[in-house]
């Protein structure tokens, strides 16, 4: 998809509305900009939606106090 844009006040950039919502582009999202030769690229920012593991204090705690034994630490 291809619009031609105009930059605004204060070098502003206003993303088309159905672009921004076909890529669900919402206030406040962040985008990366990346410069390359002549040309702009924006890239959005996304949230993970899952994380890779789930681990509890306990889980921390208890890791931590086998790294220190194997490595002769007291703690």
């Amino acid at each position: 998809m291809e619009r031609i844009i105009r930059i605004g006040k204060r070098n502003a950039i206003y993303i088309p509305k159905e672009i921004a919502d076909s890529l669900n582009l919402k206030e406040g999202d962040r985008l990366v900009l990346v410069v390359k030769d002549d040309k702009i690229e924006l890239i959005p920012v996304r949230k993970p939606s899952k994380y890779w593991a789930e681990i509890s204090p306990d889980e921390v705690e208890e890791v931590g106090e086998e790294i220190n034994k194997s490595l002769g630490v007291n703690s």
